[in-house]
């Protein structure tokens, strides 16, 4: 029922960009957070970014002053825009919301998209 497409990962250079989305659907009544997440290999799951709903953000110290993280409410979709980017970027990166779904509250995840740097 509820699906969290993520999109935009990719192959790039070092000092390259990308910029990744996620779309969330399914009876969704109102979502309250909306996050990127990221795993690389041999680590743990580590908090990129966050977006309130009303527009309060939260980077991690790793990526502040390089990523930006926004939402359109209205499309129900977060984004993660990535500049200048390094191979310690490397990692699978999943969208994460706390959201109601048929009224309850609960976090949900996405199947994560690939980001690779190469040096």
């Amino acid at each position: 029922q509820v699906q969290l497409a993520e999109s935009g990962g990719g192959l790039v250079q070092p000092g390259e960009s990308l910029r990744l989305s996620c779309v969330a659907s399914g009876p969704i009544n109102r979502i309250e957070i909306m996050a990127w997440y990221r795993q690389a290999p041999g680590k743990q799951r580590e908090l990129v970014a966050s977006i309130e709903d009303g527009g309060s953000t939260k980077y991690a110290d790793s990526v502040k002053g390089r990523f930006t993280i926004s939402r359109d409410n209205a499309k129900k979709t977060v984004h993660l825009q990535m500049n200048s980017l390094s191979p310690e970027d490397t990692a699978v990166y999943y969208c994460n919301t706390v959201m109601y779904v048929e009224y309850a509250l609960n976090d949900y995840w996405g199947q994560g998209t690939q980001v690779t740097v190469s040096s």
